[in-house]
């Protein structure tokens, strides 16, 4: 492998220095972190060829960040070098998938051997892949669609963490399916038999949330007639999925803390802390990396919940997903409402490929929903659709849209056409029905169209003569 990328991960400057001046000579390519917590950080947004990371360090410990890199890039080999050479140590590294064990000291020639035997491995591994691809739609993924890369990367992660116990931060603007990923993952994991309890909590006041999440004993405040179980406890050995997280203040940010550290809650009014075992699942719609610095979320609760991070694309992102969106969505409603529609007539499905879809997935299944409640015929038509017909908020023209079959081109020209000559129509009918004091037959007679045909024109404008301020 031509100039390796390796990440060194130790507490101790002279170590960190000391290995990377060893692997400079051998042609390698190597950054050094002070702390498991910024080096996962680091590998969140890099790919590398190899880790070597000290085992005793504060804070994440070489184990824990080992833990998170099986998820984050598995196939990356993992060295821990420590100074606590026992037989158990090296037996625990090995079980949670460290490639080798090194203890201190270690010799120059020690570390390179270490380090080639490891490269080796990996460039073996890549070069005789697993069908991963091919059968990531087999892995019941619930209603997650999409043939994209961006979501090909998300349905890599969430199969990866699944089968863990590590805590998952899911981000993404609101409706691009951050419960469905949550779902999936509980759907791939061992706790698929337990309960799946998710909390949204923007929906409670403060003081409601707290009992909910960690229950109150009876006379605890006003108002507590009998004792409740927390949420935490209701899904005792199967997973929370605390929905918009970054809405909780700091004072229950602190309580959350407490409990993912302990693994036990004290009900309110309580004194006796009850154990738990739970997987959490936390997602947001806000950067919480801007509220920490705003000091608006905890700094050491934002790294608790960050282990494993999936960031979910926005429609407007993936519109290669469009399609197949469109087609599982159609099937859905037509399905469950009892409409039989087959599909979209060119100009309808031109109209969505321009719009921006401000609220994602779960805006585009609105739609379709409406439109298979308002289709009349076999087809979706444009206006059942019932979206502006102007460039206003929400449409935007896609100039780098390059059409992949004869079929999306003959759409594309099609839509372009639309777009040239829907203006003239436009002035063409509003100008007849001016002409003739706003009277649809005089108006059709006048231009020498059907009355029917002249109606249907001004359907597709969206123009009323019951509005005689429309220009």
């Amino acid at each position: 492998m031509t100039n390796p990328r390796i990440l060194v991960v130790d507490d101790e400057a002279v170590i960190r220095e000391g290995i990377r001046r060893i692997l400079e000579k051998e042609g390698c390519q190597v950054e050094t972190k002070s702390s498991g917590r910024v080096a996962l950080e680091k590998l969140q947004e890099d790919d590398f060829d190899l880790v070597i990371t000290d085992l005793k360090m504060p804070g994440m410990s070489g184990i824990e960040l080992l833990k998170a890199i099986r998820i984050l890039q598995p196939d990356v080999p993992v060295i821990l070098i420590t100074g606590y050479s026992t037989v158990e140590t090296a037996v625990e590294a090995m079980k949670n998938g460290a490639f080798d064990y090194l203890a201190k000291p270690f010799t120059p020639a020690q570390i390179t051997e270490k380090v080639q035997k490891a490269l080796d491995q990996r460039a073996l591994l890549l070069s005789n892949p697993g069908q991963e691809e091919s059968v990531l739609k087999d892995q019941g993924l619930g209603q997650l669609v999409g043939d994209s890369p961006q979501m090909g990367k998300v349905f890599r992660r969430i199969l990866q963490v699944a089968r863990t116990d590590s805590t998952v931060l899911i981000s993404g603007e609101s409706g691009t399916g951050k419960e469905l990923v949550a779902r999936a993952i509980q759907q791939n994991s061992p706790r698929k038999d337990q309960p799946f309890v998710a909390v949204d909590c923007t929906s409670l006041a403060e003081s409601l949330l707290e009992s909910e999440l960690f229950g109150h004993i009876k006379g605890s405040f006003t108002g507590a007639v009998q004792t409740k179980m927390g949420l935490f406890k209701v899904a005792d050995g199967g997973t929370l999925f605390l929905d918009e997280v970054s809405n909780i203040s700091l004072t229950t940010q602190a309580k959350l803390l407490r409990v993912l550290q302990e693994r036990e809650v004290t009900p309110i009014g309580g004194t006796k802390p009850i154990p738990i075992d739970i997987r959490l699942i936390a997602a947001t719609n806000k950067n919480l990396k801007d509220m920490v610095a705003d000091g608006t979320f905890r700094e050491d609760l934002f790294f608790r919940l960050n282990i494993i991070p999936i960031d979910l694309p926005a429609l407007r992102d993936r519109k290669g997903d469009l399609v197949p969106l469109v087609k599982y969505f159609l099937k859905k409603f037509s399905d469950e409402i009892g409409n039989e529609v087959r599909g979209l007539a060119p100009g309808a499905m031109a109209m969505l490929r321009k719009y921006t879809f401000p609220g994602n997935v779960r805006e585009l299944e609105n739609i379709i929903e409406r439109a298979v409640v308002l289709s009349v015929g076999d087809l979706i038509e444009p206006e059942d659709l019932e979206l502006p017909v102007s460039d206003g908020e929400g449409f935007a023209v896609e100039e780098d849209y390059v059409p992949r079959t004869t079929e999306e081109l003959k759409e594309a020209k099609r839509e372009v056409r639309e777009r040239a000559v829907a203006p003239i129509e436009r002035a063409f009918v509003l100008d007849a029905l001016k002409r003739n004091d706003w009277n649809i037959t005089k108006a059709a007679e006048e231009v020498g169209m059907l009355r029917p045909n002249f109606q249907a024109l001004l359907k597709k404008q969206g123009i009323s003569v019951r509005d005689r301020a429309v220009s």
